[in-house]
């Protein structure tokens, strides 16, 4: 069979070429493999679970076998989720599965952009799959509030009541934007069966393409690689996808479906039953929804109220602010990054290898910070469970998270940027001074210290090979009556103007210069 396709497709070559495709062997790239076998996890427990859910908000007496419900009208949404839990074999462990992988998923794009963030794998030329991996993450949490919204409980009822309200925020369209949204006055009938229609058809539809879409960029720019002797900015290495890849990913799989299987098995997650159907005149502030919406429902809180009326138009800032601008603004910032960046580094050739965090203080400082403020923001979504486990006030609670929340940003990013340069100035020292041995030496004085040595050619290469751009003063020349590029320049000087120098000869420099060449750089000079 496979020498007749062969004969009629170009499967041979193409084949060959793509099952040995290098992959690096390094832990911290098999979190976008957690994030897809999650998805693929989520694909398959959601297949099951639609099989029994029926996305109707048509109310009638619950008559199943939770006891505690019976007589009590419910939705039939809410119902049949009930009747997954309790009746359907395995249906509890197969729905909460769906849920933890969805947690899981949510988590492990987030952690993933996280590294590519901290190690510039988003500069040239992958700027366009770091805009795929963003719009996958924005994706994906739309695909879990709306998954999280269909059981109609109290709880996500909450959530869709508040998901109104920031809706109805939104100057002069708001009231429309809600009507079409939920086919009319909150709760309607309608935005349950809109919301499954997006749960399983158009946002894994959309998830699955993006998906594609960026594993061939994967596979069309390579890999990015950190820095060991024969690594260059020029060449892959690491183990081929098959057998050797393959294997240890199918592994991975296998032991994420356990992991999560097991979670699934032994802690509740999503108890609805416990929450029951949800009633617009039934609301309590003790309503957390899921981590990844948790930074909004924070911010919702610590906004301060704050209304104005222009020209007929209310603008309700305490909920506008926090519910449209600031996620809108989160996601504006994460495309334009990589532009950013590039835009205050002037030109640079292709970078194939990754970079230690330390050795870009500003960066990392930046991405750091950022995860500071989202934990305020998440502790603020909590802040009355807080109040009420710790017996804090809870107006002094909520004044000391708002203030938090610009103090310990502030401190987090002095704090990383220097806990960085220190951790270059180790590096420095390590290369002249060596490393500490297990032996120690009697001096001549009668003391004892420490026998060091000299580290190895691997370490000294990780340390050594690094990027190092420089800050730009084009257009600042003393003949210029008028300085171009100040701001650009003053950027420059901002983000790389701070750095440790390490101690190299002239030939360390050659072959730092030759490892870090891009591939034009090589293509120029004759290098093969």
């Amino acid at each position: 069979m496979a020498s007749a396709l062969d004969k009629r497709l170009p499967l041979g070559l193409a084949g060959k070429k793509f099952l040995r495709k290098a992959f690096p062997d390094h832990w911290s790239f098999l979190l976008g493999e957690i994030a897809l076998y999650s998805l693929l996890v989520l694909v398959l427990t959601g297949t099951f679970l639609s099989l029994f859910f029926h996305p109707d908000m048509t109310e009638r007496p619950y008559t199943g076998s939770y006891a505690p419900l019976r007589g009590v009208p419910v939705s039939e949404a809410f119902a049949s989720v009930l009747h997954i839990s309790f009746d359907i074999r395995g249906g509890l462990m197969l729905r909460q599965m769906h849920h933890w992988a969805a947690l899981v998923f949510v988590a492990a794009i987030g952690v993933h952009l996280l590294r590519i963030f901290l190690t510039g794998a988003f500069r040239r030329p992958r700027e366009v799959n770091w805009t795929i991996g963003v719009t996958l993450f924005g994706l994906a949490l739309l695909e879990g509030f709306c998954g999280y919204s269909l059981p109609d409980d109290l709880l996500s009822g909450t959530g869709l009541r508040t998901a109104q309200g920031i809706m109805l925020s939104i100057p002069v369209v708001g009231t429309y934007f809600q009507f079409f949204v939920f086919g009319g006055q909150f709760p309607g009938h309608e935005i349950i069966p809109r919301l499954y229609v997006f749960h399983i058809l158009i946002l894994p539809g959309l998830l699955l393409a993006l998906v594609g879409v960026h594993l061939a960029f994967v596979v069309y720019h390579k890999h990015t690689q950190w820095a060991k002797p024969r690594h260059t900015n020029r060449n892959v290495i690491g183990k081929p996808l098959v057998p050797q890849y393959t294997t240890k990913s199918v592994g991975l799989f296998f032991v994420l479906t356990g992991v999560l299987a097991l979670m699934s098995a032994l802690m509740q997650i999503n108890p609805i039953w416990d929450f029951g159907p949800y009633r617009a005149d039934q609301v309590s502030i003790d309503a957390q929804p899921d981590w990844y919406v948790g930074f909004l429902e924070g911010a919702l809180r610590l906004m301060p109220a704050a209304e104005t009326n222009v020209a007929g138009h209310t603008f309700v800032w305490d909920v506008f602010l926090p519910g449209v601008v600031l996620p809108t603004a989160l996601f504006l910032i994460l495309y334009a990054y990589p532009f950013f960046e590039r835009w205050v580094t002037g030109p640079a050739p292709e970078q194939h290898l990754c970079d230690r965090p330390r050795n870009q203080p500003t960066r990392t400082a930046l991405g750091v910070t950022a995860l500071s403020a989202y934990a305020v923001l998440l502790l603020a979504g909590g802040q009355d469970v807080l109040s009420y486990v710790f017996h804090v006030p809870f107006e002094l609670l909520t004044y000391t998270l708002r203030a938090a929340l610009f103090v310990v940003p502030f401190v987090v990013y002095h704090t990383t940027k220097r806990a960085c340069l220190g951790l270059q100035a180790g590096d420095r020292r390590r290369l002249l001074e060596g490393r500490n041995t297990a032996k120690v030496r009697r001096t001549d004085s009668g003391g004892y210290v420490r026998e060091r040595t000299l580290l190895s050619a691997e370490e000294a290469y990780r340390i050594l090979v690094r990027d190092e751009p420089r800050p730009r003063v084009h257009g600042t020349e003393a003949w210029r009556f008028w300085h171009r590029h100040r701001v650009r320049n003053a950027l420059s000087r901002w983000y790389f103007a701070k750095r440790v120098e390490l101690p190299t000869t002239e030939w360390q420099r050659e072959r730092i210069e030759v490892a870090r060449a891009g591939p034009a750089q090589a293509e120029d000079s004759g290098e093969s």
